[in-house]
Formats: C-alpha cells, sequence, structure tokens
C-alpha cells in the first residue's frame, strides 16, 4: 500500500495498515502534517480535541479547543511512538494504473504497489485572485503572523475563518487593516466565538470593510477596488488574500480518476469504500470534497481509514 499525505487522515490510513501487519508506505512532500505546519501559529482548532483523535489514541489538550502547536505534538508523537513508516519532503509525480499493481513516481524514487490511497488535502494550491498585480511581493496567500505587518497597511481579502483570523489579529498587533470582500457579510462558517468580535470592530470602525466588493488590481503603493459604490484607490503595504484553497485535480485526472463537470469538481468514488473508479486506489480525507473544501474535516473524516481497511479486507475473504 502507498500512501499519498501524510496529514492526520494519512497517518490514520497507516495506522489501520500497521494493524493488519500489512506492507505500506506514507510518502509526504512536506514536513509532517505539512498543511497544519503551514497553518497561522495561533490557531485554534474549532473542533475539540476528541474529535481530532485518529485510532482512538487519547489526544489531551490544556484548552476547550486545542491550537496548532498541540496538534502537531499529537500527530508527531502518534507517529514516532507508533514507527510508522514514512518518507518526508519527497513529491509524488504520477500514480499510474499497470495490470497487476500501481506505479508510483516521485521526484525521488519510483514505487510499486497493489493499491494505493490519495490523502493530500487542499491546502497546497491557492485559489488566485486572477488580478494585475499579484505576482508582486507584498502579495502573499498564506498568513503566518501578524508581528511583520504591525504599523503597515495591509488589505485581507476574504471572509472565512482564515481571513478573519488574520484580519483581527494584524489590528491586534498594530496594523491598519481593510478587509475586501466578496460576499455582502462576514461568513457564516466562521467560528462562533471569532464573529462577533470582527463584526464589531467593523461596525466600530477600527477595521474597514468593503462588501459586495474586489480588487481589480494590485500596485506596489495601492490597490484598486471595486465596489458597490464604483472603484477606490486603498494605500497598501501588503495584501493577504484568503480566498480559499484547491486540491491537486491534475494528480487525480493523471491518476484515471473522474471528476464531476460541475462547479464542485468532486472526485468520483464509492462513500463505502471510498474506492475510486479505478480499481484499487483510493481517496482519503478533505479531498474527496472537490472544491467543497468545507465538507471534510479532520473529526469526519478519520472514519475514511477504516472503510478502505474493511473494504479490502473483504476482497481478502473472497
Amino acid at each position: 500500500m502507498i500512501i499519498i499525505g501524510g496529514g492526520p487522515i494519512g497517518i490514520a490510513c497507516a495506522l489501520e495498515c500497521k494493524k493488519r501487519n500489512w506492507d505500506y508506505l506514507v510518502i509526504e512532500k512536506g514536513a509532517l502534517t505539512n498543511s497544519l505546519f503551514n497553518y497561522p501559529k495561533n490557531m485554534t482548532f474549532f473542533s475539540t480535541s476528541e474529535k481530532l483523535e485518529i485510532d482512538n489514541i487519547p489526544f489531551i489538550s490544556n484548552n476547550p479547543k486545542p491550537n496548532r502547536d498541540e496538534a502537531l505534538e499529537y500527530y508527531r508523537r502518534v507517529t514516532t511512538s507508533n514507527q510508522l513508516h514514512i518518507r518526508l519532503y519527497e513529491n509524488v509525480v504520477s500514480v499510474k494504473k499497470q495490470p497487476e499493481y500501481f506505479k508510483v513516481t516521485t521526484n525521488k524514487s519510483a514505487y510499486f504497489a497493489q493499491r494505493v490511497i490519495i490523502s493530500t488535502g487542499f491546502y497546497d494550491i491557492p485559489k488566485l485572485l486572477d488580478v494585475p498585480g499579484e505576482g508582486l511581493s507584498k502579495v502573499t496567500h498564506y498568513y503566518k503572523e501578524a508581528h511583520n505587518y504591525s504599523m503597515q497597511d495591509v488589505v485581507v481579502v476574504g471572509a472565512s475563518n482564515s481571513a478573519v483570523d488574520a484580519a483581527l489579529e494584524i489590528w491586534r498587533k498594530g496594523g491598519r487593516v481593510t478587509m475586501v470582500v466578496r460576499g455582502e457579510t462576514i461568513g457564516e462558517r466562521v467560528k462562533y466565538w471569532v464573529r462577533p468580535d470582527i463584526i464589531n470592530r467593523i461596525e466600530e470602525g477600527s477595521i474597514t470593510a468593503y462588501f459586495n466588493s474586489e480588487i481589480t488590481e494590485i500596485k506596489e503603493e495601492e490597490v484598486i477596488v471595486k465596489t458597490p459604490k464604483g472603484l477606490i484607490n486603498i494605500p497598501n503595504d501588503f495584501v493577504v488574500a484568503l480566498t480559499g484553497y484547491l486540491p491537486n485535480f491534475e494528480l487525480l485526472a493523471n491518476s484515471g480518476i473522474t471528476i464531476s463537470n460541475d462547479a464542485r469538481c468532486i472526485p468520483t468514488y464509492n462513500s463505502d469504500t471510498m474506492e475510486t473508479n479505478v480499481k484499487g486506489l483510493y481517496l482519503a480525507g478533505v479531498i474527496c470534497g472537490g472544491k467543497e473544501t468545507h465538507k471534510w474535516f479532520i473529526e469526519n473524516s478519520r472514519i475514511h481509514a477504516k472503510r478502505i481497511a474493511q473494504h479490502i479486507e473483504s476482497q481478502k475473504s473472497h
């Protein structure tokens, strides 16, 4: 078994393989739990710690909602204490079905396996604004911490959890924050204890927000924003564009997995077994949702590992 992706769900798949004494290998293109590692340093999960547990291994947190560092520690300890077979900083280039096996090619080697699980998440390909100036060095699609934005004019694009967290943290660290939001309000899925905070900051004028608006151009010292009242120029030092991310559809398609033709781009798989239209090739985790990346989280996709293992066992019994 080759498991592509060393996030929480990839780790859960590895644990199921180990319990059954299957020959498996996890291949991860970055650090262990690379997406979590790239989350903002002060991020707090929406889920409680028990909902982030895998394989009934206790996740003890000092907080009602665990933070990024606690999650990294938990998944790291689960991986090392169980001596899981994992190769980090190795990027899978292709997955090709052969008559008797899969050939998985990486930037370092090639592997052959009877079955493959793709559990690559969605955090590596940002949804671009696709506007002039997006390639300037002052533009980022990831947010790590607020210190470097102190005393700067910062535009935060979006109204999701990540955008709201960034806007509040940058403002509290002394940045002058303007939010540009395509919709008419702050997202309904924003964490319930954070949403009133951002709404109050906007209403009191601490953070400026332009709703039903979008950036049309980014320049060295300003951004041009299309608002319901027309185009406006906003003085600007940095743009933090947190407009969401996409799964690696290219890897899925090149592996032979069919993808729906509608706006959701849902890959084909059996929800009971997690097997795709390619026999022996499985999906697990957030990638199952296509562009609907808000549908799957650790807490509701950790069961995927068991479904895959049970399906393989049932095939062997026949």
